[in-house]
């Protein structure tokens, strides 16, 4: 078994390596591709001296796209047997991969949320971030007729067949939402898991805001009733 972990990033100066030393330590067959979304932050910089590293592929957007555009193309460039999204901001910790690899390599699951609500210890930290994740999460079930309890987490780990009929079209985070509703007409196996979440601050380089929380709403009806 081979995992290709995907992680999308920009401007992450402060935390690229960091989690690229978490990835690399999980005890897994892997290839680590990194996709740098316009970085004008000195990320850049680092990923020169990652992409050294045999099993690290980076590649470079010259403007940033958004984070649905970064997973394209890292998708693309993935040879592994199970794809993992990770993000760069050591908000989600990879030593808990066993955990989100469990029911798919048990035969259980197709695709595994790992979700942040489940019981795993958590930052605490945004009110209102709580609130609004749980109102698109609700929007989404009620659409695709599934009962996610965290639809916007970034751990969303899947067999390499997932993607096949599915064309992600999303651009921000809209890849979150699409994701969702895409796998859920496409009746794969879905397992949640609880995972840990040490959340940032929007001082510590928290990006996402209520625009992005618009923007979900928007695209759980659009791929709903227009694709």
């Amino acid at each position: 078994m081979k995992l290709s972990i995907v992680i999308p990033v920009y401007n992450e100066a402060r935390t690229i390596e960091a989690i690229v030393e978490r990835v690399r330590a999980t005890p897994y067959t892997k290839e680590i591709i990194i996709v740098d979304d316009g970085s004008d932050d000195g990320t850049r910089d680092k990923l020169k001296e990652l992409e050294k590293i045999p099993e690290v592929k980076v590649f470079h957007h010259q403007r940033n796209q958004g984070k649905c555009a970064a997973l394209r193309t890292g998708f693309k460039a993935a040879t592994g047997d199970i794809i993992v999204v990770q993000d760069a901001d050591l908000e989600y910790n990879p030593a808990e991969y066993g955990v989100l690899l469990k029911p798919i390599l048990e035969g259980q699951a197709d695709v595994v949320f790992g979700s942040r609500f489940l019981g795993g210890p958590h930052r605490v930290l945004y009110y209102w971030h709580y609130v609004g994740n749980k109102f698109l999460t609700t929007v989404s079930n009620m659409f695709s007729n599934i009962n996610l309890t965290d639809m916007e987490t970034c751990y969303k780990v899947f067999r390499r067949e997932v993607l096949n009929g599915i064309t992600l079209k999303s651009n921000r985070f809209g890849f979150e939402p699409e994701f969702a509703s895409k796998v859920a007409k496409k009746r794969w196996r879905i397992y949640e898991v609880p995972i840990s979440y040490q959340g940032r601050t929007y001082e510590e380089g928290k990006k996402i805001g209520w625009k992005d929380g618009v923007a979900a709403f928007v695209s759980i009806v659009r791929f709903y009733f227009f694709d």
